[in-house]
């Protein structure tokens, strides 16, 4: 038996895929840990919830952080995913020379409609290993936010689920009250 070894591709080179117009913004694909994989489509209560909860966030962090909607940050040399919403530090060019870091990123916040499973597997070990301090994961099946904490080389030693009647603080605000209720439509 062959075996064939899997060709990784990096951040560079997935900017220039881009740039020759071999990936287009209609493709939705994110590049993971050196693959280059579809997004999950957006349905109704996904769109939703995503815009309740950048809307409720932007308002509460104004002033303090920058809030990106499904804009790209740089993990590594091969990961650049796309989440739906991340809490970033302030920089006075709005990032025009870079993607957010790790070390630039306070929150990240995906909206999982269809996509819990692998929001679960897949990105929660990838924010973990990047070294992510806090991801939060809101279901909008079940309105229940999926919070991860203590981000290590193996993933997040603590996930805690929470109702929407919870009230928590953001590791990076925590004199901040995020009502969870706010964040779901």
């Amino acid at each position: 038996m062959t075996f064939t070894k899997v060709r990784l591709w990096t951040v560079e080179e997935y900017h220039r895929m881009i740039e020759a117009g071999i990936l287009k913004p209609s493709d939705r694909v994110e590049l993971i840990e050196g693959n280059i994989l579809a997004m999950a489509a957006k349905n109704p209560p996904h769109a939703a919830t995503n815009l309740c909860a950048a809307d409720y966030l932007k308002q509460l962090f104004a002033g303090k952080a920058l809030v990106r909607i499904q804009d790209p940050i740089q993990l590594s040399q091969y990961s650049e995913p796309e989440p739906d919403i991340a809490v970033v530090v302030p920089d006075v060019r709005k990032y025009v020379d870079h993607h957010p870091s790790p070390a630039e990123v306070l929150l990240i916040v995906e909206v999982a409609d269809t996509s819990l499973q692998d929001d679960r597997t897949v990105k929660a070990p990838l924010y973990a290993k990047a070294g992510i301090v806090e991801y939060w994961i809101l279901n909008v099946n079940t309105r229940q936010v999926h919070v991860f904490r203590e981000p290590g080389e193996d993933g997040y030693a603590q996930e805690t689920v929470l109702d929407e009647t919870t009230t928590l603080a953001a590791i990076a605000f925590p004199d901040i009250a995020i009502a969870f209720n706010q964040l779901f439509p």
